[in-house]
């Protein structure tokens, strides 16, 4: 029996997995900036999903701090980035060093400030 997903759900289907779909929306998506991130946004030919891909280096910290910083991120696009966007839009998020830092209110902050620039350019 399959159940039905909430609206604010975050499943594996919602994420980007192989690295040609994170190249894919670097090289031909719109770019915003933060102090501390880096988006990209744009449409996969073909595919109507919205899905976010994160990526954050060992310059961000060690591995409880990256884990930490993609766990504030997905849940931040879970509650208020999916719904800014429009409808089919996919999103990377790059964390710059300084990131694992932040609370999750200030993860947030940046991220709704620079998806607001995303939205209004695509």
């Amino acid at each position: 029996m399959t159940r039905a997903r909430g609206a604010a759900s975050f499943s594996p289907a919602d994420r980007l997995h192989n690295s040609a779909e994170f190249r894919y929306l670097q090289r031909d998506g719109a770019r915003a900036a933060s102090g501390h991130f880096v988006l990209y946004a744009g449409r996969f030919p073909g595919d109507e999903r919205e899905r976010l891909g994160v990526t954050v280096s060992k310059r961000v910290g060690i591995a409880v701090i990256r884990n930490r910083v993609k766990r504030r991120v997905r849940e931040a696009y879970r509650l208020m980035l999916r719904a800014m966007l429009k409808p089919g839009i996919s999103l990377v998020v790059i964390a710059r060093p300084g990131a694992g830092e932040l609370t999750s209110d200030a993860i947030g902050g940046e991220l709704k400030t620079a998806t607001l620039v995303l939205a209004q350019r695509l």
